[in-house]
Parts: C-alpha cells; sequence; structure tokens
C-alpha cells in the first residue's frame, strides 16, 4: 500500500450519534474514507460482503445481531480490522478473546482515539489481516477507562493482594487478578518470576548484578530494580542467558 492509498472504514452503531461521533473523530486523518454505515447486525454483514472494508468500528449491543454475534458468525479470519465500540466496559476481555485490535467505551476522547488509529494504521502498514501475528496484551480498566497495555511495554509486576501491579515505565496499573493467575497466562510470552511476589519481562532485563553479600538485582531497562530470590535465581539467569545473542 502505498501513501496516497485510502483505508475503507465502515462504521457500525444503532445510534446515529455514535456514528456520527465516530466520522467526526476520524476526520483529521485524511487516509481514511467512510465507505458505509450500519444500525445493526445483519447490515454489517452485507456491507461486509459488498464493500470489503479495511478497518471495522463495531458496535457490541446492536439490534438482532450485536458485534460478536457478527464476528462469530464471519469468523475472525474473514474480518477486517475490528475496533469495539460500547458503553461499558464489561465486554473488554471478550473483545479481545474475539482479536478485536482496539476496545473503546464511549464518549471516546480525541486523545484515546489517536492511540487506537495508531495501532490500526500499524497493523494496516504491515499488510496483517485481523488476528494475524496477533500481539499479546492485558485490558485494564482506569478511572479514564480501559486501557491495553501490550505485553511487550509491561517491564515487570508485582502483587498487590488480590491484585497485580503492572509496571510500564514509572507508571503502574492495578488488574483485579492474582499473580500465579497472570502467570499461568504470560510466562509462555517473555516473563519469569524473580521472586514470590514479582515477575520480570526478560528481554526488558538489562543487567544482572550481584550485590556485596551475594543477592541477585534485576536491573531493568526502565530503571527499576527487582531483587531475584535464591530459589529462582537459576531459572532468570538462564532465561536471560537464552534471550541474549
Amino acid at each position: 500500500m502505498t501513501t496516497t492509498d485510502k483505508w475503507r472504514v465502515l462504521i457500525a452503531d444503532d445510534e446515529p450519534a455514535a456514528r456520527r461521533g465516530v466520522r467526526q473523530l476520524l476526520a483529521p486523518y485524511v487516509r481514511y474514507v467512510v465507505v458505509s454505515e450500519c444500525r445493526d447486525g445483519r447490515e454489517v454483514l452485507s456491507a461486509l460482503d459488498a464493500l470489503n472494508p479495511d478497518v471495522l468500528f463495531l458496535d457490541v449491543q446492536m439490534p438482532e445481531l450485536g458485534g460478536f454475534d457478527v464476528i462469530r458468525r464471519r469468523t475472525v479470519e474473514r474480518m477486517p480490522v475490528v475496533v469495539f465500540l460500547t458503553a461499558y466496559d464489561q465486554f473488554a476481555l471478550r473483545a479481545f478473546d474475539a482479536e478485536a485490535l482496539d476496545y473503546l467505551v464511549k464518549p471516546v476522547s480525541e486523545a484515546r482515539f489517536a492511540a487506537t488509529v495508531k495501532r490500526v494504521e500499524k497493523r494496516l502498514c504491515a499488510g496483517q489481516p485481523n488476528g494475524a501475528q496477533r500481539e499479546q496484551s492485558i485490558v485494564v480498566s482506569t478511572s479514564r477507562g480501559v486501557i491495553v497495555l501490550p505485553l511487550r511495554e509491561i517491564d515487570w509486576i508485582e502483587a498487590a493482594d488480590y491484585y497485580a501491579r503492572l509496571w510500564v515505565g514509572s507508571k503502574s496499573y492495578l488488574l483485579r487478578e492474582s499473580l500465579l493467575q497472570l502467570e499461568q497466562r504470560i510466562a509462555a510470552h517473555g516473563f519469569v518470576r524473580a521472586h514470590r511476589q514479582a515477575m520480570i519481562r526478560v528481554d526488558g532485563v538489562r543487567a544482572l548484578n550481584t550485590t556485596s553479600s551475594g543477592d541477585l538485582i534485576a536491573v531493568l531497562t526502565s530503571g527499576a530494580k527487582v531483587p531475584v530470590s535464591r530459589r529462582r535465581r537459576a531459572a532468570v539467569t538462564a532465561a536471560v542467558r537464552k534471550r541474549s545473542p
């Protein structure tokens, strides 16, 4: 695709104001052209066949067939890049199980929409269909709405009572999930337990330093320093060495 090509957008929402809102948010992005709007899931299925859009802004709850019904009937493999729209955040995990690229809670701010457009463009420029080489992410809820954290951006994770605290640089996000449950989900994606209360992303380890007392410290590219327990020392060291060229 050249820099002058246009990306075709389909907007699906049963509320006219919501469809108009997406159009207005898209207006500054000249590479996107809205080819159609749909009010329900059946219209979406017909438009997907007729118009072959590159991007679909898809409401979760619509008459007759909702957003998840559309994906189930058409299958993930035959969908364009999907960004879910909804007034509620409780569908976020289900949306990412359906391999949506992003999940926007209405009303959507310009800053949040800009972050979504950046992710969409990255996917489209890479020429990847929806779900191809899917980036592993974690969905967290904040006071400002739902945020998608790619695993590659998370430096380390620590236990916080019944929550897990995810550190991205100097910022942290709380996830209502135990460290053990989270470890079972992400250990295969480059994370290793540093001690009983913390995990680190292996690719984010800048150095393993030994203190004068013989303790091992993982120094991360973010600047954070995470102690490594004696029990975990061999596993952490092996993981870091395996990563190194």
